[in-house]
């Protein structure tokens, strides 16, 4: 897939600004699959920016596809001069260096798979069943959500949705939720691939098949390090979440916490409050289950 950016107002195009060159030097030494591996680093944080330009200017202007390729003259700064327009630069000057010693070594193109080291270095694995608890109030009955991991990629996980209703439900390594079942809850880029202590992101959370039921949230960590969940360890970020979703002629109020594992983007546990009630879920993740032998 490629990153698209439909360009509105008077936003300057990526570009325009020009790449700060970076030394081909330094990745030399550096393994092909490490030179892909920099690469992907480096595209999604250029997504980042992007989208971190949109949030400020508040008015929707991008619309992302994630994936491992990035279409670079399609990113937008919205001043050249501006923190954002210095940080596109840097990042295309660490792209072009990247590219050009990927093509001096005569590098394969990179495979849409994530590599098995890096496979093995997550969490979870191909097979596995994700089973969470899911309640649409606190006090109220639950029920088995569960998730069956089917593919590992450069830019996502795909699971399939083993409870009744079934589809595709597909997450990028950050935590956001690409693509899912009608009706389900979808977050396209509400969290980005830094999530530090302290850090502030934002977006928004649509239900799938639905146009007209949204909620716009803003979050900020405000818990990080590792946990042990389900029986497995993460690195956990706790974001917590607030914002409304319109509701008639006003707003509602939305507001509540998501807890994704830093090196994979799994969800952990997603606690939403809202008297709209799309909004009003709690989903934890309660057991991994082992790849059938």
């Amino acid at each position: 897939m490629v990153l698209v950016l439909v360009l509105g107002g008077c936003a300057t195009r990526a570009v325009d600004v020009q790449p700060q060159p970076a030394n081909p030097a330094e990745f030399t030494a550096w393994s092909c699959e490490h030179i892909d591996d920099e690469l992907d680093t480096v595209q999604q944080r250029a997504a980042d920016v992007a989208w971190t330009v949109d949030e400020r200017a508040g008015n929707n202007i991008l619309a992302l596809g994630v994936g491992v390729t990035v279409f670079w003259p399609a990113l937008v700064a919205m001043r050249p001069d501006g923190p954002e327009a210095v940080e596109l630069a840097r990042l295309k000057g660490r792209y072009d260096a990247l590219r050009s010693v990927s093509a001096a070594r005569h590098c394969p193109p990179a495979s849409a798979d994530l590599p098995a080291e890096r496979a093995a270095a997550l969490p979870v694995a191909l097979g596995e069943r994700l089973v969470y608890e899911e309640r649409r109030t606190p006090k109220g009955p639950a029920a088995e959500w569960v998730l069956r991991l089917t593919a590992l990629r450069r830019s996502e996980i795909e699971y399939r949705v083993d409870t009744p209703g079934g589809g595709t439900w597909r997450q990028d390594h950050a935590g956001n939720v690409v693509a899912a079942p009608a009706g389900a809850l979808q977050w396209p880029h509400l969290l980005h691939g830094d999530l530090a202590l302290g850090a502030v992101t934002g977006g928004d959370m649509v239900v799938v098949g639905d146009p007209l039921v949204r909620a716009r949230l803003r979050g900020q960590v405000v818990a990080v390090g590792p946990q042990s969940v389900a029986g497995r360890r993460f690195d956990v970020a706790v974001v917590e979440l607030f914002g409304d979703a319109p509701s008639g002629e006003s707003y509602t109020r939305v507001e509540g916490a998501i807890v994704i594992d830093r090196r994979s983007g799994v969800l952990l546990r997603l606690d939403l409050s809202s008297a709209h009630g799309s909004f009003a879920l709690q989903r934890r993740l309660v057991r991994v289950q082992p790849a059938p032998g």
